[in-house]
C-alpha cells in the first residue's frame, strides 16, 4: 500500500443502512449473446420483483436482439423470489407471457444444484470479481461497477436502477392458480412447465350475464382428457382391481372419480386445491388421491401426457373454480 493512503472503513457484513439502503441484484444472462442484464432493486425480492426484471430485460434487449422469437426458455433456481414452489412467480409469469405473446418454459434447477446455473459461472462470477476490494458505497457505483464487467470472450453487462415497491406477502388464491394457461411437462411437471401467451384469468362476467350453469359432465370433456369417455371407462376398469379397495374407511371420491381426478391433473396440470373445488372433496384427500392414482398408473405402465397447449374447455373449469373459490373466500399465502 502506497505511503499515507489508507483503506476506507467499511462494514464486515451486509447490515441494512438506512441511507444507503438495499441493493438486490437480479440478472439476466443470454446464453447465446454472451450479454448480462442486472436489474438493482431498492426495495424487496419478491417473485414481482423478480419477473419485472424479465420484462425489464426483454423490453430492453430481447425483443431487439431476437424479433422473431415466439417462446422464451428460462432456467432458474428451485428457490428464493423465482422458486418452483412460490405461485405468484407463475402468475407473474403468466401476466407477462400474455403481454408479450411469448410461451415462456421455465426449467428449474434442482434442489441444492443452484450453481450448476450458467448465470453463475459466466456473469455473476465476473462481476463479483470485478467489484472485489472495491466499497459498494452508493447504487450509482453498484451500477457503473456491474456495467464495467467485461471478459476475454466477449461478456458485455448493462445494468440499471429499479426503485419500484414491491411488497411482501402477497396472496394468491386456487382460483388464480387454476385459472393460469399452464402445462407441465411429463418429466417433474413441478420444476419444468409453460406457461402459454393468453389471459391468465377468465373474463370478469357483467351483472346482465348469467352464471352458466355447472354440469359436472364436463369434467370428463374428451378434450380435457384426451381420451373418448369409452376409453376413460375401460381406464378406470383396468386399475379398479388394485385401486378400488373397500377396506378402511369409505373414500370421499368413487373410484371412477378418483381415476377423472388423475387424468385431469396430469393432462392439464390441475392441481390438488382446484381438483378438490371441482369434486367437492378435500384439498388433504384429492392430495391422497393423486398420490395413490399416480402410482397406480405407473404400476400398470400407463401414461397420461401433458395436453400440448390448454385446452378451450378448460375455461369452464377454471371459471367454476373461480366462482366456488370466490364464494368461500379461500386464499392461500405465497411462498415469497
Amino acid at each position: 500500500m502506497a505511503a499515507g493512503r489508507c483503506p476506507g472503513a467499511v462494514h464486515v457484513h451486509d447490515f441494512a443502512d438506512p441511507q444507503l439502503g438495499k441493493a438486490i441484484p437480479y440478472g439476466i444472462y443470454d446464453l447465446a449473446a454472451n450479454t448480462g442484464w442486472v436489474n438493482v432493486g431498492t426495495d424487496h425480492d419478491t417473485a414481482a420483483f423478480a419477473v419485472e426484471s424479465i420484462r425489464r430485460w426483454w423490453r430492453g434487449q430481447g425483443q431487439d436482439a431476437y424479433p422473431q422469437a415466439t417462446r422464451l426458455l428460462i432456467t432458474a433456481d428451485a428457490g428464493g423470489s423465482n422458486g418452483y414452489r412460490t405461485r405468484a412467480w407463475k402468475l407473474e409469469l403468466a401476466q407477462l407471457s400474455a403481454e408479450t405473446g411469448l410461451s415462456i418454459t421455465v426449467c428449474h434447477l434442482p434442489p441444492g444444484t443452484s450453481k450448476w446455473n450458467k448465470i453463475e459461472h459466466r456473469l455473476f462470477s465476473h462481476i463479483t470479481m470485478n467489484w472485489h476490494g472495491r466499497p459498494l458505497t452508493s447504487h450509482e457505483v453498484i451500477l457503473q461497477t456491474i456495467a464495467a464487467t467485461t471478459t476475454r470472450t466477449g461478456l458485455r453487462v448493462d445494468a440499471a436502477l429499479d426503485t419500484n415497491a414491491y411488497p411482501t406477502g402477497v396472496r394468491i388464491g386456487d382460483a388464480e392458480m387454476a385459472a393460469l394457461p399452464l402445462t407441465r411437462h411429463a418429466f417433474h411437471g413441478d420444476w419444468n412447465y409453460v406457461l402459454h401467451p393468453r389471459p391468465a384469468v377468465p373474463a370478469a362476467r357483467t351483472p346482465q350475464t348469467p352464471e352458466p350453469e355447472w354440469d359436472q359432465a364436463l369434467l370428463s370433456d374428451p378434450a380435457l382428457t384426451g381420451m373418448s369417455r369409452q376409453q376413460l371407462d375401460d381406464l378406470t376398469e383396468t386399475l379398479a382391481a388394485d385401486g378400488d379397495t373397500r377396506r378402511g374407511r369409505p373414500p370421499r371420491l368413487s373410484f371412477p372419480e378418483q381415476v377423472l381426478a388423475t387424468v385431469l391433473h396430469l393432462r392439464v396440470a390441475l392441481a390438488a386445491e382446484p381438483l378438490a373445488v371441482l369434486f367437492a372433496s378435500s384439498r388433504t384427500a384429492m392430495h391422497r388421491t393423486l398420490l395413490k392414482n399416480r402410482r397406480l398408473l405407473k404400476a400398470h405402465g400407463v401414461i397420461i401426457p401433458p395436453a400440448t397447449t390448454p385446452p378451450v374447455a378448460l375455461s369452464a373449469l377454471q371459471a367454476r373454480v373461480h366462482t366456488q373459490t370466490r364464494e368461500s373466500n379461500s386464499k392461500i399465502k405465497t411462498t415469497s
